[in-house]
């Protein structure tokens, strides 16, 4: 699908740019549930797309030194018992990522992509654009996931006027 890795960090970095108007929002205005939006705050829907891009973060950690990954391992494991799994474990993670500071979630949400996108750089892409199960997974917690979420963006930030 991709000629080189570049192709993708650069869509990539193309469809997490709307979801960077979140930090431009108040601490307030990110605590307000919504209808339109599973009842989620902006912190939660950061706080959402937060833990799958660390997830993957983490996986390129260890494909930039390895190529094997057990933190991949792990979330093939996940994805395998989703459908029993998935509610509690999205609820874990919200559940987690409230208990930090808002200076730590917007810390993380501003960081964790760039993050992934810098060890992806350095990643040799025959661990990850030409390995079909892991570029799978980073789709589907990167630009696949984002485009889930559109409509939640588009329901917080129209509910704070913008």
């Amino acid at each position: 699908m991709y000629a080189d890795g570049l192709s993708f960090l650069d869509e990539e970095r193309d469809a997490w740019r709307p979801f960077e108007a979140l930090l431009d929002l108040t601490d307030e205005q990110l605590e307000q549930p919504l209808e339109g939006a599973h009842g989620w705050t902006g912190r939660d829907l950061m706080a959402h797309l937060g833990v799958w891009i660390e997830w993957w973060l983490n996986i390129a950690r260890e494909l930039a030194v390895s190529p094997d990954s057990p933190t991949f391992d792990r979330l093939s494991a996940i994805g395998k018992d989703w459908e029993a799994r998935g509610d509690a474990l999205n609820a874990r993670y919200q559940a987690e990522w409230a208990a930090l500071s808002m200076a730590e979630l917007r810390s993380r949400f501003s960081t964790l992509p760039g993050e992934l996108r810098g060890y992806l750089t350095v990643v040799p892409e025959t661990r990850w654009l030409k390995d079909s199960e892991h570029l799978k997974s980073l789709f589907a917690n990167t630009t696949e996931h984002y485009a889930d979420h559109e409509a939640d963006l588009r329901a917080i930030l129209a509910a704070v006027g913008r």
